[in-house]
């Protein structure tokens, strides 16, 4: 393993270990086993340390909305598998996101940072809603549904359920819950 995996590894470990405001670069050096003066040969500040360890360890929603583009012929079903994958990745997402948007210094150098990358939590949801308005072009969707919404809808509701699993025990299996979302926000 390269000292950036190591460092980024490093981190997510930190992260987990003392939050965002714990994990400081110290931590994260001396996890990773280096000085901090090589992390910051690797990356330009925490910021971009913690977009690493969000694009390289956590669950990816990039290969999900890869994978809605090359449907099995059953949107729903590929739609709800699309929905377990932002589950999961909101699930993993949450302490680097709690503590980014606590911590405002931080929170201004992301945002920056996913401004310059034209990135940012609001990406999967265009492509999602594109993804929808090509269903409706095909006839596979009702073409009265605001694609757009039914893909915020989709996103919020993976992202809540996400948030809610960390406080209480949520009645339904994910899978069932995934289904049920979707029979709900998309019609034919």
């Amino acid at each position: 393993m390269g000292t950036r995996d190591r460092i980024i590894d490093a981190a997510e470990q930190a992260i987990h270990d003392f939050g965002i405001a714990g994990a400081t670069t110290k931590r994260i050096a001396q996890r990773a086993g280096c000085s901090e003066a090589l992390l910051y040969k690797h990356f330009a500040g925490k910021e971009a340390l913690l977009l690493a360890v969000l694009l390289e360890r956590l669950p990816a929603l990039a290969p999900a909305l890869t994978g809605l583009r090359r449907r099995t012929g059953d949107l729903d079903a590929d739609l709800a598998e699309f929905a377990l994958a932002a589950l999961r990745f909101y699930g993993k997402a949450a302490a680097i996101a709690g503590g980014v948007l606590g911590d405002p210094p931080l929170m201004a150098g992301f945002r920056e940072m996913l401004a310059k990358a034209n990135s940012g939590p609001h990406v999967p949801i265009q492509i999602l809603g594109e993804l929808l308005r090509a269903e409706q072009h095909d006839g596979r969707l009702d073409p009265d549904i605001d694609a757009d919404a039914a893909a915020a809808l989709l996103m919020g509701a993976c992202f809540h359920r996400a948030n809610l699993s960390y406080f209480v025990d949520l009645p339904d299996e994910d899978e069932t819950w995934a289904t049920m979302i979707v029979k709900t926000l998309i019609r034919r």
